[in-house]
């Protein structure tokens, strides 16, 4: 069955960067757009970031210039790397695959000093 692994959230001071990790298993990965998204306490799940199986990104404006995703079709592997962040970008990322609907168990991200 399809499975989404999330890793590398943590606490971070503001201005700081981070690289989260997406492990998946149990699908064909390369052939499928594979997104990142995000909840912040109180607030709804919201897309932050997509990856086309082609490469193709899109990125929600509060992140864009700032977050970058990328994937590894030989390691299964989707990435959201996160700099300049801000508190406002604090909440549990979560990695999606759009095609399965299937989610991971998310990352904590916190930024502040």
């Amino acid at each position: 069955q399809v499975q989404l692994v999330e890793s590398g959230g943590g606490l971070v001071q503001p201005g700081g960067s981070l690289r989260l990790s997406c492990a998946t298993s149990g699908f064909t990965f390369s052939s499928y757009a594979m997104q990142w998204y995000r909840q912040a306490p109180g607030k709804e799940r919201v897309l932050v970031a997509q990856i086309s199986s082609a490469g193709g990104t899109y990125y929600d404006d509060f992140v864009k210039g700032r977050f970058t995703i990328s994937r590894d079709n030989g390691q299964n592997t989707v990435y959201l790397y996160l700099n300049s962040l801000k508190p406002e970008d604090t909440a549990v990322y979560f990695c999606h695959a759009p095609r399965f609907n299937s989610w991971g168990q998310g990352t904590q991200v916190t930024v502040s000093s």
